[in-house]
């Protein structure tokens, strides 16, 4: 499945190439309507991301649930999907966490002192 926006690429690509706008727009299953089509969402998001951005770079281990927190209270009303589609939109992520250190389980382990006394027997018994 090929986005809107990517079939509209292609059909200016093949305009490009020689192909008339009526031609490239049957091939690619366009509309011809469709080619004027403008998007909304970017110049409206615009704001909302770069708030995001600069949120992400100053709290780097925040991820977009405690960012649209501080977006409310810069004024930025979001859904939680619409924090999220422009979370992803952004390419934000979090940085992975360093892995546990685990105790080595190829070696044998030393005993602990309390388990040594049970073993050894008293003479006294």
């Amino acid at each position: 499945m090929v986005s809107p926006q990517v079939r509209r690429e292609q059909v200016n690509l093949a305009c490009e190439r020689g192909l008339s706008k009526r031609r490239a727009c049957g091939l690619i299953s366009v509309s011809r309507s469709s080619l004027s089509y403008q998007l909304r969402l970017p110049p409206k998001d615009a704001p909302v991301m770069q708030a995001m951005k600069s949120l992400s770079a100053q709290y780097p281990r925040y991820g977009h649930r405690r960012i649209r927190i501080f977006l409310r209270r810069q004024r930025f009303e979001l859904s939680w999907s619409r924090t999220h589609r422009l979370w992803r939109q952004a390419g934000l992520l979090l940085p992975k966490k360093p892995p546990r250190r685990r105790i080595a389980t190829g070696r044998p382990r030393a005993f602990t002192p309390g388990a040594l006394k049970s073993e050894v027997q008293h003479p006294s018994a």
